[in-house]
């Protein structure tokens, strides 16, 4: 498994790498890309830890496993390569962004300027079997993840984190109480209409930012 990494996170990277759940769970994946087609590619599954450093984390995004779409996932949670189709949680969600904050819905699927900004935007499962949603799960990515996020709420100043749906909302037990923690239902058709829309997570997370001197992001795509 390549771990492509800001230099900022490989303390805590190389903390887990020497556990023995992390040990079996490279050799499931470096197993299962011998075997199968594999999102997102190897050199792409930490990478929202190579354009977020540790210490300018904002905020931070759950997802729950990869786009299993050819040429949709790139290590960053919702967001899709430039180029490709935007599946429809990511639709809802710049939908919900353009009536939030007033902009034009985004042309791009391509998140990696949120994630520039200190916007953390972390799979709980960082791979999956093409075609196969869920196909990684319950092999030690969540053991890993579930240590970043709580390592990130003991260590980090203020944070806000963004939990969309009851799987992301699960994380809310390892952030202490001195963050903010943003709460709705799921991005996705099935549950996008009880609670997301209009739920204004953008300004809401900016509001926060600005209250404790922390720069607001910019959350305007091409």
């Amino acid at each position: 498994m390549i771990i492509h990494a800001d230099e900022s996170w490989m303390p805590l990277i190389e903390q887990e790498s020497g556990k023995e759940y992390f040990r079996s769970l490279t050799s499931f994946v470096d197993d299962e890309r011998r075997k199968h087609q594999v999102y997102p590619p190897d050199e792409l599954a930490f990478n929202a830890f190579r354009l977020t450093p540790y210490h300018a984390v904002k905020a931070v995004i759950v997802g729950q496993d990869p786009y299993h779409g050819e040429h949709q996932a790139h290590g960053l949670c919702f967001s899709v390569s430039a180029g490709v189709a935007k599946p429809p949680s990511l639709v809802n969600i710049f939908k919900e962004l353009s009536s939030d904050i007033g902009c034009a819905v985004p042309e791009t699927g391509d998140l990696s300027p949120w994630a520039r900004q200190g916007v953390f935007l972390l799979n709980a499962v960082m791979s999956v079997r093409a075609g196969e949603a869920g196909s990684h799960r319950d092999k030690g990515w969540e053991t890993f993840t579930d240590t970043v996020i709580r390592n990130l709420s003991e260590n980090s100043g203020f944070l806000v984190f963004i939990l969309w749906g009851a799987f992301a909302q699960k994380k809310a037990s390892l952030i202490d109480s001195r963050h903010c923690i943003l709460s709705s239902v799921h991005p996705s058709p099935l549950s996008v209409y009880r609670g997301f829309f209009g739920s204004r997570p953008f300004s809401k997370t900016n509001e926060a930012l600005k209250e404790h001197g922390i720069d607001p992001v910019d959350w305007i795509l091409p």
